[in-house]
């Protein structure tokens, strides 16, 4: 396996031992789940927060985002190419340059540009209204599999040369994604109240006029504030979904994914863009110039 340092995986660890029902959410993990029609993490109902929920800004989910057809062609295509070992039990096929992050230098090296296939996917995603001017410069494509006890541990996607933007599509099954917080500081949460329809809504900051005035003074619990450090929030990705994360949750909040949440084979292809050092007006933006055309060429192997 390609595990180093306090990473393993399960073929480093011994033989896998029977796995447990699935989980999305289990005790002692996520304690929030992400709504994306309110835009809210939400309580779990078996975590001590059920009943609570606060703003999680900086997510964008598209379910469906590519046919089964498609998502069939691209996995036959990315399995002609080579997989390299990974830390963690997965695998990887990257397209992009050569990055020494803690020294902060690059070059193109053989780097010939993105795969093929993606260049309908970059296309597709000019309609997401999150991606407007997106111009991936690398991209990342992740196999994990539970025979291998693959994981990813919470982590911040580099910030020198990687942009705002953190796209991935998710293929072959759904998984869900972990964002923690290691800040200092502490969340303000609102109560939830159910209403006649059976949604739940927070008693967070109203809008002027709003007829749920009376509803919030009815409320028994004031917010309720919460260490950074104790809340998880779990985002489902289903399959052929694609995900961006951008502000807040790129930048305050790690992610990761658990072994126990991969019970099959599953895809992760991440497209990152350039940081404003490297885009127009920044101090290597020739360097930057060269590094999108070699990617948008889209005539790329695996390096």
């Amino acid at each position: 396996c390609g595990c180093k340092g306090i990473r393993s995986c399960l073929l480093c660890e011994g033989p896998a031992q029977a796995a447990p029902p699935l989980q999305l959410f289990p005790q002692g993990e996520d304690n929030f789940t992400y709504c994306p029609a309110t835009g809210l993490a939400v309580g779990n109902e078996h975590s001590e927060f059920a009943g609570w929920a606060f703003p999680f800004p900086g997510v964008f989910l598209m379910e469906e985002f590519i046919s089964e057809e498609e998502e069939s062609e691209i996995v036959e295509l990315m399995d002609r190419d080579d997989w390299k070992p990974s830390q963690s039990g997965r695998r990887k096929q990257d397209y992009g340059p050569k990055v020494n992050f803690k020294k902060q230098r690059l070059k193109p090296g053989s780097f010939s540009g993105l795969p093929s296939f993606s260049k309908k996917i970059v296309a597709q995603m000019e309609a997401c209204s999150v991606l407007g001017g997106f111009s991936p410069v690398e991209q990342c494509n992740l196999d994990y599999r539970p025979e291998r006890g693959s994981a990813i541990d919470p982590h911040f996607d580099d910030c020198w040369l990687w942009g705002e933007r953190l796209v991935t599509l998710n293929l072959l099954s759904q998984t869900v994604l972990s964002m923690s917080c290691d800040s200092e500081g502490s969340i303000q949460l609102f109560p939830t109240s159910s209403k006649e329809n059976g949604e739940r809504s927070p008693h967070g900051p109203l809008p002027a006029g709003s007829d749920a005035g009376q509803e919030r003074m009815n409320c028994p619990e004031p917010p309720r504030l919460v260490p950074c450090r104790e809340v998880r929030v779990g985002i489902a990705l289903a399959r052929r979904s694609l995900l961006v994360l951008r502000g807040a949750a790129r930048y305050g909040w790690k992610h990761g994914i658990h072994r126990h949440h991969i019970r099959r084979r599953r895809l992760g292809l991440t497209f990152r863009e350039l940081s404003a050092e490297f885009s127009p007006g920044g101090a290597q933006e020739e360097l930057g110039r060269e590094l999108l055309a070699i990617a948008l060429s889209f005539q790329g192997r695996p390096v």
